[in-house]
């Protein structure tokens, strides 16, 4: 059995901070990733193989917290400008996760795999929690991610007095139909 999802079974976001000398004056992003694509193979009751595949290009930023102001939607275009420069989306289009070693769990299924992401790969574990509803198994999940051990060098202005954060935070939620 294969279980297909995307962005309509679920919300994949990535969630920033600030650094710097000046970081009051930035803004904390919620950015979702619109167009993501999973696959789960099961062998038998067991998942036996996860591969997801993300579009860089379909990044959206949702939303800033924080700063001296609101962020403003000419602000939210520029910092999808900007994130997008920075991962070298034309270079590096996709975001992969493909997982071999799952293990089950009390709340679900360590996920052990490997993550690619600006054309970089480093071995990458997951906590998959799951949640039989009856009808439909809800999924979640949250991750941080080092942009540096993948190569890509946060965002920064002002001579580096602000700058995003290093480490963000990846979440994903969603559902799946039995």
């Amino acid at each position: 059995m294969v279980w297909n999802l995307d962005q309509s079974d679920g919300e994949l976001l990535v969630r920033t901070g600030v650094a710097g000398p000046a970081a009051k004056m930035g803004h904390r992003l919620t950015i979702a990733m619109q167009t993501w694509h999973a696959q789960v193979r099961w062998d038998g009751d067991t998942p036996a193989e996860v591969e997801l595949t993300v579009e860089v290009d379909s990044l959206q930023v949702q939303s800033g917290e924080g700063g001296v102001t609101p962020l403003t939607p000419p602000e939210r275009v520029v910092a999808r400008a900007n994130a997008l420069k920075a991962l070298e989306q034309r270079r590096y289009p996709q975001i992969r996760f493909h997982a071999e070693d799952i293990t089950a769990t009390d709340g679900g299924y360590r996920l052990s795999g490997s993550l690619q992401i600006h054309g970089q790969t480093r071995d990458c574990v997951v906590e998959l929690e799951v949640e039989d509803q009856g009808d439909e198994w809800s999924m979640s999940c949250e991750q941080q991610v080092r942009q540096t051990d993948f190569g890509v060098k946060p965002y920064s202005l002002a001579m580096g007095t602000l700058k995003v954060a290093d480490v963000v935070t990846v979440s994903f939620t969603g559902q799946h139909s039995k």
